[in-house]
């Protein structure tokens, strides 16, 4: 038998009563670094081998007493071509002959052995069974199924056989394969080659088996159809189909694309194993993310898991790498497929947040940009100190949730001999760092807000400047903008100022600690019941103004360590009609109406906050309960808010004739420019920025903002269906009925997890009713949660 191997184009041959080449004293060079020459009489290139210490190559003269490798190639195949002639009497058909004499197709008989596409991916071998109408037949296949089949699905008639036995055909096909020597295909390559000659599976068959028997000529068949590189269709006519030897030059070509074919699919197969190898790995013993990232092949097919899963491909390159490896895993070719994939091998937590990645959110700050801050940090220089009023005699609360890692604001108050109240709400200087268009700054625009979810902060702002440099500390010297106001029995604005300060935080309070000492009502607390009675008397103003209570349940969540496969989940639901709570929204709302004021009377351009509500007639809503289940029946009719930049405009909401957000400049980027505006002007210097700029800064920022709300509502949301999945399946919740969807089929508010969500309630309960329900489904990954209605007797 004759084998034959290539070797970068060309071609080496031997017969089994050769020698072998390791007789010659021979071996392989590596195939990237291998020599070659061409021989002249069939135009090929040959590898140069090395033989000792010396190279061998066609046409390369040694002092040795052996021929070179090529010469003894050329010897064996003159020897095997002079051999075959004997066997080899099948008449070939040349160039210039006509091929329509070899494509008779033969007539379809019960008891023929057929090769057919069963579909696209599929060809299968099956047994004429009997006609199916005018011109299908029914065929009993290797796999034992019978089905119906038209004559342009069969792909080959196996020569030579009569009332074929189905159940030999799993045997036939056996043999078949351990038969099939694609090297073969060379040596009738290079004889057809030289005699510009077409041939037939079955004249293949004759010439490389020595016989065109039905086994023998399937393998050729099988040869010829599923080879890339030596031969060509000439001609096909039904399952009767010629073939071609193709050129040399091309076949050098396919070549070396099967070698590079070849490589790319071991390089796959390698992949597929480390994922197998990580899915079988206990959680624990799983390999690191890091690692997927030390090889740049492996990597690139990873990133290109991790591009498929979220649906954000770059090329279509990369979109088929993806497909290429769930199909080599056995996967469908879909997101959800891929992401199961990397969360089975570890390279995904189980809860990884995939609006994160698929929203392209900024995480990390730069090397670059925390060098800058750090820089920013070391330099001690106030330009404001001298006009820095002293403000640490002042009782200073700072009231937030208890995760707060930046603090913007505290507030402080006392009474008047005239028994009015004055106010001061303090808020974080950034400005004393950072300076407009500076590097730090850009990167703040850009990102336009912090980024607050369960699972983490990622700040505005490198956390070192923000934390220690920018932020409110307890007991420690803290620059600030100071907003103070006085206010009239009605809860008006009497007076006001705005100045650069300096203050001593006294008491950093979580929401829950303030409002346990406002009802503790101590006397050494005079000045945060002095807060909270201003706050009630600026609410009550407000509503007088027109302003609409939009107080609900919210929630919070904290999950400590989100990449276990169980994280701790702590939960809580914010009362925004808490006493506390209450106390610091109307202290920022008076702050933003005193910059509004402010920013007005001295003509300094500002993002200046809107809501026109004249359509919004509340009385229309005074019969559903207050709270929660009239919020949502007013926020649904709301129309968006406004900004404008040169002057203020009412803000119906809020009822105030105009509003800045002033507030948090550590955590929002339009904050902070209105403190570039307003520390401007208090310096007597114009403002740095115009109307038409602040217009191009806000419509980047909002864009971005836009995109941070809609991750944290979906990763709220997300953390709030697990901590429900968690949950005994028997456990009952409180639900507000906020409307009805169609029919029954109502909105609910979860009291206990304030969530929002939907259910079939009984007849006979109405909007603002209070029912009871239990858990059915909760998947989180899906956004799926069905609750279902607890009957009460």
């Amino acid at each position: 038998m004759m084998a034959v191997r290539a070797v970068n184009g060309g071609s080496l041959f031997r017969s089994a009563a050769s020698p072998p080449l390791l007789t010659f004293g021979c071996r392989f060079r590596q195939f990237s670094s291998l020599p070659f020459r061409r021989n002249s009489e069939l135009g090929l290139r040959f590898p140069i081998f090395c033989c000792g210490n010396q190279f061998l190559g066609y046409g390369g003269g040694l002092s040795r007493s052996v021929h070179s490798i090529v010469d003894c190639v050329m010897e064996e195949l003159t020897a095997w071509r002079s051999r075959r002639r004997i066997r080899a009497t099948v008449k070939l058909t040349t160039s210039g002959e006509l091929l329509e004499d070899k494509l008779v197709n033969q007539e379809i008989e019960k008891g023929l052995l057929l090769e057919f596409k069963k579909d696209s991916d599929r060809v299968l071998l099956g047994v004429a069974q009997r006609p199916d109408g005018k011109k299908n037949w029914m065929v009993y296949d290797q796999n034992g199924v019978t089905s119906s089949i038209k004559p342009q699905q069969i792909t080959y008639i196996v020569p030579g056989v009569e009332n074929f036995d189905h159940a030999e055909i799993s045997k036939f096909l056996q043999k078949a394969q351990e038969n099939l020597d694609p090297t073969l295909l060379e040596i009738a390559w290079v004889e057809l080659l030289e005699k510009n000659a077409s041939v037939t599976a079955e004249e293949l068959a004759e010439m490389i088996f020595g016989s065109s028997e039905p086994l023998e000529s399937y393998c050729a068949h099988l040869l010829l159809s599923k080879d890339e590189v030596y031969f060509t269709v000439l001609a096909t006519k039904g399952s009767r189909t010629i073939y071609g030897p193709r050129p040399t030059v091309q076949v050098e070509e396919l070549l070396h694309k099967k070698l590079a074919k070849d490589a790319s699919e071991k390089e796959l197969q390698d992949f597929v194993q480390l994922l197998v190898s990580a899915k079988a790995k206990a959680a624990l013993a799983k390999p690191s993310k890091s690692s997927w990232m030390m090889d740049e092949k492996i990597l690139y097919k990873i990133e290109s898991l991790e591009a498929y899963a979220i649906d954000a491909c770059k090329s279509d390159e990369q979109r088929k790498t993806a497909g290429m490896i769930l199909k080599a895993m056995g996967l469908t070719k879909t997101a959800s497929s891929a992401l199961n994939l990397l969360i089975n091998i570890g390279y995904f937590p189980v809860h990884v947040n995939l609006d994160l990645l698929k929203l392209n959110i900024l995480t990390d700050h730069s090397d670059e940009i925390i060098a800058a801050a750090e820089s920013l940090l070391s330099d001690s220089s106030d330009s404001d100190e001298m006009n820095r009023e002293d403000l640490t005699h002042l009782k200073v609360y700072a009231i937030d949730v208890d995760e707060a890692d930046e603090l913007d604001d505290a507030l402080s108050a006392t009474k008047l001999q005239d028994g009015r109240m004055k106010i001061w709400i303090h808020v974080a200087d950034p400005t004393r760092y950072v300076e407009p268009g500076s590097m730090v700054d850009r990167e703040a625009l850009r990102r336009g807000t912090s980024v607050f979810l369960p699972t983490g902060t990622y700040p505005m702002f490198p956390e070192k400047l923000a934390m220690e440099g920018m932020s409110l500390k307890q007991g420690e010297l803290c620059n600030a903008v100071s907003v103070s106001v006085i206010l009239h029995s009605d809860g008006s604005i009497a007076e006001y100022s705005v100045q650069n300060s300096i203050i001593k935080p006294t008491y950093m309070l979580t929401y829950e600690s303030a409002t346990e000492l406002l009802h503790l009502n101590l006397e050494e607390e005079a000045e945060l019941k002095i807060l909270s009675e201003a706050a009630a008397l600026r609410l009550k103003w407000r509503r007088q103004q027109g302003a609409i209570d939009t107080s609900t349940l919210e929630a919070r969540i904290k999950v400590v360590n989100p990449e276990d496969l169980e994280p701790s989940i702590n939960l809580y639901v914010e009362n925004q009609a808490d006493p506390a709570m209450r106390l610091v929204s109307e202290m920022m709302i008076l702050c933003g109406e005193v910059v509004a004021t402010f920013g007005s009377r001295n003509n300094i351009p500002l993002p200046y906050r809107g809501q026109p509500q004249s359509n919004i007639d509340v009385s229309a809503y005074s019969h559903l309960p207050e709270g929660p289940v009239r919020s949502s029946a007013i926020v649904r009719i709301m129309r968006a808010a406004e900004i404008d930049f040169r002057k203020p405009i009412r803000h119906g909401v809020l009822g105030l004739p105009g509003y800045v957000q002033f507030t948090s400049p550590i955590r929002r980027y339009l904050d902070l420019l209105a403190h570039y505006q307003v520390k401007a002007f208090l310096r007597g210097e114009s403002p740095p920025f115009s109307a038409g700029q602040l217009e191009g800064m806000a419509s980047i920022v909002n864009m971005q903002v836009r995109v941070v709300r809609k991750l944290s509502a979906s990763s709220l949301r997300y953390w709030i269906i697990e901590f429900l999945r968690r949950q005994p399946r028997e456990k009952k919740f409180r639900a507000l009925i906020l409307r009805f969807i169609k029919d029954r089929i109502t909105a609910l508010l979860l009291v206990e997890v304030g969530l929002q969500a939907s259910a079939w309630v009984s007849i006979g309960s109405q909007v603002g009713d209070e029912v009871e329900v239990q858990v059915e489904e909760a998947h989180p990954r899906d956004d799926v949660l069905y609750l279902k209605e607890v009957l009460r007797n």
